[in-house]
């Protein structure tokens, strides 16, 4: 569709609550977003002058295709959004990305059940507590129980048969006091399993209950003149209370509580969410979120809250955060807290995100500090008299001559800045001519920046020798750009780097992080460059292999590729998965036509 058209579409769409889905010219999903009214949203992409942030004027650029689904409530519309962003990973959504397995403890699903730490969640496994923060936090808990109940270790399989056959022995554990010896008989498993019932307790956080049993224990037998028992739960008791102490942070009546808070600054925010069982924090975990198109801070909330609650398995009705989150699910209660021991957690929180804001922060500083240093190098090793912060550098690819494409490959302080990678397709070049082909993309490349009024790089950097570079050149004179835009050559065998009108190369120290990033940035755009000519070359034999054939069309073959990734995957397929992607019909006749 034509920016018109959809703009027509826009005010076709109901005014309902929903979720739109934006799809650019290759049909890929680019942005999934949810709205209280599918209409007003969406229009507003298509109909606001102003206002709109460049990213999402550029988002709005990409648009094509955009499909949606009417929802009941805002609120569906948002578990929805979350599902499809997590399915696809749109790249205009943010993202909460964890990459780390953490730890959990289960309670095995077994005859005198063990409990075990684990970082594999299977189901039917056991029963499941956490995921804890770290190691430690999970070491802790676990330590508590053996100290508290004799929960056996041994993977001994203690079926009734097994303990009447005696087929075990007690080993070192129960002679030290840590196991009461059900592989022989000794402790029943009713026993066995009240012991097991309190450890849940404990897990679940509820250590009041723990702590009321062992109290009884410790008065019953102190009224039955058992004092040494008496003493033993006494001990337990303690225990107990040195690990409450560790723990506990407000009043211990606050239970069964998710507390959120959000530090934002620019590009980046930072959500710290806690789970708050009798007074003592038994989750806590912080994320970063990069920004993509501004999202205001309460979308950001709501979202990070639905996917962390998810996540740690959380059914609690009450929800402090650091300010009002609007979509929540029937049965919560928010509160933004104003003082007192509430006020106490969700300043912990704030305080938890604005610590990994301000080491996140120190680290790019570091990492902005070390490119810098890199490019100042990089600059006196070129006698350049600016700094080279933007760096744009252009490769050509070819195979004997067949389908020559280029790449232009952008490096910002030093980083890759691939959203502004760029391929061309060589159109006024035929035969294998590196020369003339550099010639038309950089011409290419600079006479749209001059047309759009956009910056330039600080440096151009061409990979090959005198022959690209004044070929460069000569795209450069012809925009009148020639000796304005510092230019350069690097040719493979030896690190040369050439200049303009200068027979002399330059041989720079081959261990200078100047030339590592030079060689780094030359690799990647050969790299880039290749990658798209395979792919064209794929699928150029792919169409002259399905050429001819009635029914089976450029569009077909796209669809083919876009699935298959390869011809040899596209042979080996079954009727069936051919079926799944172009139809019954189409299915047939290649499969009547394919060829060995």
């Amino acid at each position: 569709m034509l920016h018109d058209e959809l703009k027509q579409y826009t005010l076709r769409l109901p005014d309902s609550p929903g979720v739109y889905r934006f799809y650019n010219d290759e049909s890929k999903l680019i942005y999934v977003g949810k709205a209280k009214s599918l209409k007003k949203r969406v229009t507003s992409y298509f109909t606001k002058s102003t206002g709109l942030s460049r990213k999402t004027l550029k988002l709005v650029s990409e648009i094509s295709k955009i499909e949606y689904t009417v929802s009941n409530t805002e609120f569906d519309a948002l578990l929805l959004e979350n599902n499809l962003i997590k399915q696809n990973q749109p790249k205009y959504n943010i993202l909460l990305k964890d990459d780390k397995t953490f730890p959990y403890l289960c309670i095995l699903k077994e005859r005198f059940p063990r409990i075990i730490s684990t970082r594999k969640y299977i189901s039917d496994a056991g029963e499941y507590f956490g995921p804890y923060a770290s190691v430690v936090a999970m070491k802790s808990v676990l330590e508590l129980i053996r100290k508290l109940y004799t929960i056996r270790t041994c993977t001994l399989l203690l079926s009734e048969a097994n303990i009447d056959q005696k087929k075990f022995k007690v080993c070192l554990e129960f002679h030290i006091g840590n196991c009461k010896g059900p592989c022989e008989g000794l402790q029943s498993e009713e026993e066995y399993l009240q012991d097991i019932e309190l450890a849940r307790n404990i897990l679940k956080g509820n250590l009041s209950i723990v702590e009321k049993h062992f109290q009884q224990y410790m008065k019953n037998a102190a009224e039955n003149l058992s004092f040494e028992r008496a003493q033993f739960y006494k001990e337990k008791l303690q225990t107990l209370e040195r690990f409450q102490s560790k723990s506990l942070v407000v009043n211990r009546t606050l239970t069964d509580i998710d507390v959120i808070s959000i530090a934002s600054k620019n590009e980046f925010a930072y959500v710290n969410y806690m789970l708050v069982k009798e007074g003592a924090i038994i989750y806590s975990k912080t994320i970063e979120i990069k920004k993509q198109l501004e999202e205001p801070d309460d979308e950001l909330l709501a979202f990070s809250l639905l996917d962390l609650r998810s996540k740690t398995a959380s059914t609690n009705s009450i929800v402090f955060s650091s300010q009002a989150i609007h979509l929540l699910p029937e049965g919560i209660e928010n509160i933004v807290p104003k003082i007192g021991d509430k006020k106490k957690l969700v300043s912990l929180s704030l305080k938890n995100a604005l610590e990994m804001q301000k080491e996140r922060e120190l680290l790019r500083a570091e990492k902005r500090s070390r490119n810098n240093e890199v490019i100042e190098i990089l600059q006196k090793d070129l006698h350049l008299q600016h700094l080279p912060s933007v760096i744009e550098c252009f490769d050509n690819s070819n195979f004997q001559g067949d389908q020559p494409v280029a790449s232009m490959v952008r490096f910002v302080n030093g980083k890759a800045d691939k959203k502004n990678y760029r391929h061309y397709n060589i159109k006024t070049v035929t035969g294998p001519n590196d020369f003339e082909s550099m010639k038309e993309i950089v011409g290419r490349r600079y006479k749209r920046i001059s047309e759009e009024g956009l910056e330039f790089p600080d440096l151009i950097l061409v990979d090959g020798g005198k022959g690209q570079l004044s070929s460069a050149c000569e795209a450069l004179k012809e925009l009148n750009l020639y000796g304005k835009i510092p230019i350069a050559g690097i040719a493979k065998k030896l690190e040369e780097i050439y200049f303009p009108e200068d027979p002399i190369p330059l041989h720079i120290n081959k261990k200078s992080p100047g030339l590592l990033l030079l060689q780094q940035i030359r690799d990647e755009a050969h790299r880039f460059a290749i990658t798209f000519h395979r792919q064209k070359r794929s699928k150029t034999q792919l169409t002259t292999e399905l050429d001819g054939l009635e029914g089976i069309g450029e569009k077909t073959v796209t669809k083919l590729l876009r699935h298959f990734k390869s011809i040899k995957k596209i042979k080996e397929a079954s009727a069936e998965e051919l079926e799944s992607v172009i139809g019954k019909a189409k299915a047939i006749t290649l499969l009547a036509n394919k060829k060995p």
